[in-house]
């Protein structure tokens, strides 16, 4: 019970000038910060795992029937129910959440992410019959603890690096329903997908200016690199080269990551260079020769295992080094923002194809780390090159959604038969987006 009356507004009965007044669009003055939209129902379906004697049924609430395996993200609940055909002398029904971490590398690694392990019925002197159903509900973990640090728990992954030296590693999680009665058992692997996306959004392009040069803004960060001479018999000046990027770098995987990229110097030494910049649908210079895949801009992860950085934190594994592969998850598209004597400007798009469905993420023993990679550089076995390639490497965070305007924090998984789910998702910013790189 409240101590005081809540205040009222002072004035007649008939006047409202003390009544504040509300409009649906903000006024110059203010500022909307969220905008709740009606979240839609979501969709309840069934997956299910019945046991190889037919025995034992395990039912996992899902958004869609048709799954191949059960989805989860970050701290969702495995809600369902086990099913028994049979009930006669059981003992006891259990339920079993597990998740585990093996490493193949010089050694073996193995962590336990994660063990949740519940009696749902036992047989006593007041519980003589099993029910044929019994329900349940485990709540997933956030985070699993090694040596006395916290880690967030990891998406479902497997990679692997062949030959020698190399390594083999997977995270995989699973679901079991268990019965003291011959040892039963119905068992399913499940898919960890924790979904995140982007504090904020994507900024406006960059405008350029008449001499050809991008206007820089604060929501874009420029990265600085030079193309210098090969030698000091080689014609022309250095040659400034500037790729801008959000400021943020943290993008969502299913969307293009847009970027500005110009080259200044003089008129002769932009002349000599023109056949090696980006390739663009209207890409022709005075000589008709353009040498391809000179300048590239793509998306690159880098996986790195190392069983004997286990130990130590996921920076100190980063500097030690140890065995990593390299993929490219996209490869940008250029345009042509404008020309003129001492300036070539380009903006693109990187696009990654579907079918990434883990995140960048780091535990002892393994790391994954995305980065935007510019390379500018001579095709191989190019004699006599004019310039001195240069390498830039960006890290970045991709996240499993895109930014939402409404504020709720619910991103759109990928179509499923041609639908999509709603699953909330976490907003990352970049005040907290970096603790993998």
């Amino acid at each position: 019970m409240y101590a005081t009356r809540p205040p009222s507004y002072v004035g007649p009965m008939h006047s409202f000038s003390r009544t504040p007044s509300y409009t649906v669009e903000p006024r110059p003055h203010e500022q909307r910060l969220a905008m709740n939209a009606p979240i839609r129902s979501r969709r309840r379906g069934n997956f299910l795992k019945v046991s190889k004697n037919g025995e034992i049924k395990l039912r996992l609430r899902q958004e869609d029937d048709n799954l191949e395996l059960p989805v989860y993200g970050s701290g969702d609940s495995i809600e369902g129910l086990v099913e028994l055909t049979r009930t006669e002398n059981m003992s006891s029904v259990e339920i079993k959440v597990e998740g585990h971490f093996q490493l193949k590398e010089s050694g073996y690694t193995h962590h336990t992410l994660c063990l949740d392990k519940v009696t749902l019925w036992v047989r006593d002197a007041n519980n003589r019959v099993c029910p044929p159903s019994l329900r349940f509900s485990r709540k997933l973990p956030t985070s699993f603890q090694y040596e006395g640090r916290n880690y967030p728990l990891p998406p479902s992954h497997s990679v692997e690096l062949k030959g020698i030296p190399g390594f083999c590693a997977t995270i995989d999680y699973s679901v079991s329903a268990i019965t003291h009665v011959g040892n039963t058992t119905a068992s399913t692997p499940f898919i960890y997908c924790p979904r995140s996306r982007p504090a904020v959004p994507i900024p406006s392009p960059l405008l350029c200016a008449d001499a050809g040069r991008f206007v820089e803004q604060p929501e874009w960060k420029l990265y600085r690199s030079v193309l210098k001479p090969s030698s000091a018999k080689a014609r022309g000046r250095n040659i400034d080269v500037k790729f801008y990027l959000p400021a943020s770098r943290i993008f969502c995987a299913s969307q293009p990551i847009p970027f500005h990229l110009s080259f200044e110097s003089d008129a002769s030494s932009l002349a000599a260079f023109a056949p090696y910049a980006p390739a663009t649908t209207d890409s022709n210079t005075s000589s008709g020769k353009v040498y391809p895949a000179t300048t590239q801009v793509r998306m690159m992860r880098r996986t790195t295992a190392d069983a004997a950085a286990r130990h130590s934190t996921p920076d100190d594994a980063k500097a030690k080094g140890g065995i990593w592969r390299v993929d490219y998850l996209g490869e940008a598209t250029f345009t042509r923002a404008s020309t003129s004597p001492t300036s070539l400007a380009f903006t693109g798009h990187i696009t990654m194809p579907g079918g990434i469905k883990a995140m960048g993420f780091a535990v002892p023993g393994l790391s994954v780390r995305d980065c935007i990679l510019l390379t500018v550089a001579p095709p191989e076995g190019t004699r006599s090159p004019p310039f001195v390639g240069v390498r830039e490497v960006i890290p970045v965070r991709l996240t499993t959604d895109a930014w939402t305007e409404d504020g709720r924090g619910v991103g759109a998984e990928a179509p499923v038969e041609g639908r999509s789910v709603e699953r909330r998702s976490a907003s990352v910013s970049p005040e907290r987006g970096w603790e993998l790189v």
